[in-house]
């Protein structure tokens, strides 16, 4: 292989483990590092055993790196490996709604001449939205929802009786820059679909809560010189964590497999 097959992972939470798991004695990939704040130091180091090496920052002898952290690992850590040379791939990619960041992750990347990936996570489609982006889009919808309790520790709280709610309500409807930022904990869906087509500004995204459903149901409507399309996803919860979803952790795990194989898909 002409890349480094030697990880850096920045997260040990449910995606993390889930993905040291699933991974153990994968042919071509090895985990090198793992980066944790530093009161998860010992129990991760623990978990992982000796043959990993647990830090709180990426090394500099990092060659590649997974971020499976959340938002601030995005500015704390991706941004100056970017910039060290050192080639990155995202799931927390939500994040990318604040104003300027895919502006500065590019930069990043840029000036260490490296390149940094956005994963699909929980969502399908994507390869066509981007590879239809290149006839022309004309229109590009999202519609996510979830049941009432799908919506508990988000701004839905302080809008909606979640406990009594009888019918489907939205929640927020706008553009996909505005939905992301007001409910950046389900902004990742809406963020990589805009991203991948028009764009978070012209990206229309609609937020709904409805006692009728049981999962976690993405809706996405995109329309342009290529055709149409007209996708839908009903989402299983990962075991390890019934907030995330089984599919972020698979697209990651694909990732990897294209990454470290040498015939990929």
């Amino acid at each position: 292989m002409t890349r480094s097959s030697a990880l850096t992972m920045i997260g040990l939470g449910a995606i993390g483990r889930a993905l040291v798991e699933r991974t153990r004695d994968w042919p071509g990939l090895t985990l090198r590092h793992v980066v944790v704040t530093p009161r998860s130091v010992p129990a991760a180091q623990q978990w992982l055993g000796p043959q990993v090496q647990v830090l709180t920052d990426v090394p500099p002898d990092a060659r590649w790196v997974l971020e499976c952290a959340g938002h601030g690992a995005i500015e704390q850590h991706v941004l100056p490996a970017l910039q060290r040379g050192i080639e990155c791939a995202l799931l927390s990619v939500g994040a990318l709604a604040s104003t300027g960041l895919a502006q500065r992750l590019e930069n990043a990347a840029r000036a260490g001449q490296t390149q940094v990936h956005l994963l699909s996570g929980a969502i399908g489609g994507i390869d066509a939205i981007a590879a239809a982006r290149w006839g022309g889009l004309s229109e590009v919808t999202y519609t996510g929802r979830k049941p009432p309790q799908g919506w508990r520790g988000s701004a839905a709280e302080s809008v909606l009786d979640l406990d009594q709610l009888q019918e489907a309500t939205v929640l927020i409807e706008g553009s996909a820059a505005e939905v992301a930022l007001k409910y950046p904990k389900n902004a990742n869906v809406a963020a990589t679909i805009a991203l991948a087509g028009l764009g978070l500004q012209a990206t229309r995204a609609c937020l709904i809560a409805d006692p009728k459903v049981s999962e976690n149901i993405h809706e996405i409507d995109v329309r342009g010189a290529f055709g149409q399309m007209q996708l839908t996803m009903r989402g299983q919860p990962l075991p390890e964590n019934p907030k995330t979803s089984m599919l972020t952790v698979l697209s990651a795990l694909r990732y990897l497999n294209q990454r470290s194989s040498a015939l990929t898909i």
